[in-house]
C-alpha cells in the first residue's frame, strides 16, 4: 500500500513591497521604517498608525519580525512609540549633520542591549523567532544603532517632497536620491513638475 504524503504545511509569505497592511516601508532599513508609523508628521495633527497594541502587532508582522499576530501590551505600545521617536530624532540629526541627543541615544542603546530574536532560515526566507515583542523592538534598535553609527550613516536622507517627513537610506550610486520612493513621492514630484511646465507653456 502506497504511503500517504502529508501536505506541506502552509507558511506565511515573507512581507514585501513598499505598502504592507497599511504601513509604509520605503526607507531601505527596518529601523527607519518604524518612524514612518507616524503619518503626516509635518501636519498640524499627525496620524499615529500605532493607535492600539494590535496595530503594533500588525506592524511587527508587516516588518517581517513576527510570523503571526501577537498581543503587545499597552506598555509595550508606549515603549515602541518612545523608541520610534528617538530613532526619528537621531536620524534627522544625522541627516542634518547635527549632534545626537544624549537622551535619545540612551533610549536607543537601552533597547539595543535587550536580547534580540534569533534569525532563522525559513522555507521562504528569513524568519525571526523567540524573544517576543521586546526582542523584536530590540532588533529594530540594533539595526538603528548599526545604521546611525556605521558607514551608511552619511547616506541617511529626509525626503525632499513637500509634506513628506520620511527618512531613507540613499543607496544610489550617485548619492543624489531625493525621494523616499520613486513610485510614491518621486512620481508626485514629476507630475507636479510636468503640470508646472504645462502652465508655463500656456502663458
Amino acid at each position: 500500500m502506497a504511503a500517504r504524503h502529508r501536505p506541506t504545511p502552509a507558511h506565511p509569505p515573507v512581507p514585501k513591497g513598499e505598502l504592507r497592511d497599511g504601513f509604509k516601508f520605503r526607507s531601505g532599513r527596518l529601523s527607519l521604517d518604524l518612524p514612518a508609523t507616524l503619518a503626516g508628521r509635518l501636519q498640524d495633527v499627525p496620524r499615529d498608525l500605532l493607535q492600539a497594541p494590535a496595530d503594533l502587532g500588525r506592524w511587527l508582522v508587516a516588518a517581517g519580525l513576527a510570523t503571526q499576530m501577537q498581543e503587545p501590551s499597552a506598555e509595550e505600545l508606549t515603549q515602541a512609540r518612545e523608541l520610534r521617536e528617538a530613532i526619528y530624532r537621531l536620524g534627522m540629526a544625522r541627516a542634518r549633520g547635527e549632534s545626537f541627543s544624549a537622551r535619545d541615544r540612551a533610549i536607543l542603546n537601552r533597547w539595543a542591549a535587550e536580547p534580540p530574536p534569533a534569525p532563522q532560515l525559513g522555507p521562504r526566507g528569513l524568519l525571526w523567532t523567540g524573544a517576543g515583542v521586546r526582542g523584536q523592538l530590540a532588533a529594530v534598535a540594533r539595526d538603528a544603532a548599526e545604521l546611525l553609527g556605521g558607514p551608511f550613516a552619511e547616506r541617511i536622507r529626509n525626503c525632499s517632497q513637500e509634506g513628506c517627513a520620511l527618512l531613507f537610506v540613499d543607496t544610489s550610486r550617485s548619492g543624489q536620491r531625493r525621494w523616499c520612493s520613486m513610485a510614491g513621492c518621486g512620481n508626485k514630484a514629476k507630475v507636479a513638475e510636468f503640470r508646472r511646465r504645462q502652465r508655463a507653456d500656456t502663458r
